[in-house]
């Protein structure tokens, strides 16, 4: 090995790329917790337990029921801060 290495002629890789996608999402405190309580069973951090799960929703070409779909936006619907002032 050599003592001191010249980088002065670096290049970055073409081919390494981002693989993951930074983004903001609103999640319910509920899901949230639910997610960091099974991600510190299984010692991994939330978001990455979070992106697991999705990825093998989107592999297996999962979609929910439009009856949960319903029940929850009839639920969120109800809950005092999402109700009209008056």
């Amino acid at each position: 090995m050599r003592t001191e290495y010249d980088f002065t002629k670096s290049r970055k890789n073409p081919y390494a790329q981002q693989l993951k996608l930074p983004v903001t999402i609103r999640l319910d405190t509920a899901a949230v917790a639910y997610f960091k309580e099974l991600a510190a069973e299984l010692g991994i951090p939330y978001q990455n337990l979070i992106n697991l799960f999705l990825r093998d929703c989107a592999m297996r070409k999962r979609r929910p029921s439009i009856e949960w779909l319903e029940a929850s936006a009839g639920s969120a619907a109800s809950t005092p801060a999402n109700k009209p002032a008056g």
